[in-house]
């Protein structure tokens, strides 16, 4: 019979794999990852190193929704009471234009509207989170500002300008309507309308205020028009939040088909790998002298 003269070297050997294929067992089942480090699985790693690309990219647009998504529904919000303020402001208009009220009846009326015109121009001063809607690109200040040297009875400091988020990778969407647009149109002046109402019933001026209160009807009209952007964009974010959540679910999916172990397959490996360690050691004692032991254990 031969013997081996290198049983101890094997049997070293032995037990430092038994161990490191232990050691490698016991962070499978603590981490749920197979691959802990690149060279577990390279092709594995690699294309986890996409998936967390993607799934950081997916998390900033979930955030750039969620943010706009409250702009959007402050910015609704808003102009709904406007319309609200305006309706009143209509009501009082006609009431006004009957000819048979008193002069202080109708400074009543005039100093009611003169509160409305002052919570519309608030409203068209609605911010979120710092940052003022309806300015245009302009959003660090105020965009109305009262002025009575004005037709309109304010001045407009924001500008023309569309603020666009990106929302999902390869895909945009506007945020907002420049005030301009809505409480000054061309065909819809709600300013102008408040103001010329304002004015037609201070003068005791009944066709003017008819002509005025006709006006602000028409202007009420387009500023509900210019509300459906609002409504539309809110449509747009919610279908698109449902959209990125799914693809969340997809990449983590993925990432658990990449690197993620079976729980009761990793149970077996340790186990079997503590009772391959384990049996190299009882090995061990038998033919290695008791010192080198005492050092293993």
């Amino acid at each position: 019979m031969r013997i081996n003269p290198n049983i101890t070297s094997d049997i070293l050997n032995a037990i430092s794999q038994a161990e490191l294929q232990q050691q490698k067992a016991v962070q499978e089942v603590a981490t749920g990852k197979r691959v802990n480090v690149p060279s577990d699985d390279p092709a594995a790693a690699a294309e986890m190193v996409q998936n967390l690309a993607l799934s950081s990219q997916t998390d900033q647009y979930l955030q750039n929704t969620s943010s706009v998504e409250g702009l959007l529904q402050t910015a609704d919000s808003a102009l709904s009471s406007v319309v609200t303020s305006l309706n009143q402001a209509i009501g009082l208009g006609v009431q006004g234009s009957t000819g048979t009220l008193s002069s202080s009846n109708r400074q009543a009326i005039v100093e009611q509207l003169q509160g409305v015109f002052a919570q519309v121009v608030q409203l068209a001063n609605s911010s979120y989170e710092g940052s003022y809607i309806f300015g245009g690109t302009a959003t660090t200040a105020p965009p109305y500002a009262p002025d009575p040297t004005q037709t309109d009875g304010v001045t407009y400091n924001g500008n023309t300008g569309v603020n666009s988020v990106d929302i999902a990778n390869g895909r945009s969407i506007q945020i907002n309507v420049p005030g301009s647009q809505i409480f000054q149109a061309a065909g819809g002046d709600v300013m102008g309308s408040l103001q010329q109402l304002i004015t037609a019933l201070q003068s005791g001026n009944t066709t003017a205020s008819g002509t005025a209160t006709t006006q602000l009807r028409t202007a009420m009209d387009s500023l509900s028009q210019q509300r459906v952007f609002y409504g539309n964009a809110i449509n747009q974010l919610t279908s698109n939040q449902s959209f990125l959540q799914q693809e969340k679910v997809n990449l983590q999916t993925q990432q658990n088909d990449l690197v993620g172990i079976d729980p009761a397959q990793a149970a077996t490996d340790l186990s079997q790998a503590e009772m391959a360690y384990n049996s190299g050691l009882a090995a061990a004692a038998k033919v290695l002298p008791p010192s080198l032991m005492d050092y293993l254990k």
